[in-house]
């Protein structure tokens, strides 16, 4: 399971540029690293100097690092506008799904069936199923999907702006909420719901909606996890950007997240100029206020630069700034400690011993439970799920799930594959 890195802070600080140059300094030093952007702003694209797409894009010049810009209303399944369309057929008081008023085929549920249906329409509208924000839900559910891929090492995330963040990370809290009610509806509605869309499919959405669900509590437990996941506020030497910062580490706090870091981005360059020294010696005392109301957080700075910072190479030179030299990381699971000024705890998320006998696989999936780990494979390919989602785990030969030893111990999951016959 890969390292989740998230960047936020108020629009126009420099989120983009000092996240994409943590992610080209994390693959210079080694590490297999997506960076993902859920700005649709296409900021990233623009940083980069490198068009990339809603599937990670290999990034040229930076051998190791792949880029992602999500396009949640892509991402749309046929999942929600079924349950929207099963709630409306609720809803109607007329046809098949005539329950408005309880005729139809509400004649088929008993006197209590009736009553707690009832109950949970009016807890349950077309409009919550459609949730404001499901857009962001969706692209927290794709982030997670890349976050739980232990092909990865890093995940670096350039959120959107701080309010839009915000209110992603809440949204564990509302899917939860929302993905129970549904669950209680299709419960109490199992017949109604065959009939509906035919019993294969109505199983086949309570099926995919209970991974979802459990996805969602998954990430509420990465996101709290300070050893898979950190925050980072980037802001900027003046008094709106240091009280937005302070408010936004508040409400992270309250959501259990962990923040490691603080990047003032454009400091002004001391200079033998009276209006410049005035204006620098303003914005330190800002960054000095700034580690009084952040006392448990790494407050560092970066001086503006005399150019626009865009391409491969002006981002590295941000990146020497915050993290120094890139140093190879060790081919261990770890943790490696990476950076200078500003500093991140790595973990691997695969890594692989061979010796004459045997393959040992090590997969880093901290925080999971047993039950939501899955193997098969499918004409010598290995297949390692969780929650339902799988990924292909590479091997040097063929190989059948059932010749795979697989021990979970701890945070580690070591899958052994036998090179010789027995």
């Amino acid at each position: 399971m890969a390292r989740l890195l998230l960047f936020g802070g108020k629009g126009g600080v420099g989120k983009t540029t000092t996240s994409t140059a943590t992610a080209i300094h994390l693959a210079d030093c080694g590490l297999k690293v997506l960076l993902v952007s859920s700005d649709p702003a296409h900021s990233t694209s623009d940083s980069l100097n490198v068009e990339i797409g809603t599937e990670p894009t290999p990034i040229p010049g930076v051998e190791g690092l792949y880029g992602l810009e999500m396009d949640p209303e892509a991402k749309l399944s046929s999942l929600l506008p079924k349950l929207g369309n099963m709630v409306d057929g609720m809803n109607s008081g007329n046809g098949l799904g005539g329950l408005g008023g309880l005729g139809g085929l509400g004649m088929m549920l008993d006197p209590s069936a009736k009553d707690e249906l009832n109950d949970i329409k009016s807890d349950v509208k077309t409009s919550e199923m459609i949730l404001p924000g499901l857009d962001e839900a969706l692209a927290f559910d794709e982030l997670l999907k890349h976050v739980e891929d232990p092909n990865w090492d890093v995940i670096v995330f350039d959120t959107a702006p701080t309010g839009h963040t915000l209110r992603f990370l809440s949204l564990p809290e509302i899917i939860e909420a929302w993905s129970g009610r549904l669950l209680r509806l299709m419960r109490v509605s199992g017949g109604i719901r065959s009939m509906l869309f035919g019993r294969k499919e109505s199983e086949e959405m309570k099926v995919e909606l209970e991974r979802f669900r459990n996805r969602v509590l998954h990430v509420r437990r990465v996101l709290s996890d300070d050893q898979l996941t950190s925050f980072t506020l980037v802001t900027i030497p003046e008094k709106m950007g240091v009280n937005e910062t302070q408010r936004a580490y508040q409400s992270l706090i309250e959501y259990q997240l962990p923040v490691s870091s603080c990047i003032v981005n454009r400091v002004t360059p001391e200079f033998d100029h009276p209006f410049l020294q005035k204006r620098r010696t303003a914005e330190l005392s800002r960054i000095s206020e700034l580690g009084q109301m952040l006392p448990d957080v790494k407050v560092s700075s970066i001086e503006l630069l005399d150019e626009e910072v865009v391409g491969i190479e002006k981002l590295r030179l941000v990146a020497n700034k915050l993290y120094g030299d890139a140093i190879s990381v060790e081919d261990s699971l770890g943790p490696h400690e990476v950076g200078e000024t500003v500093k991140h705890s790595i973990h691997r998320g695969m890594t692989r011993e061979i010796s004459e006998d045997e393959e040992q696989i090590f997969l880093h999936f901290p925080g999971i439970k047993r039950e939501e780990l899955s193997l098969r494979s499918d004409e010598g390919v290995l297949f390692v799920g969780l929650n339902g989602r799988e990924r292909e785990i590479s091997t040097s030969i063929p190989v059948k799930a059932s010749q795979v030893g697989a021990k979970l111990e701890g945070d580690i999951l070591r899958l052994s594959i036998p090179l010789k016959k027995g």
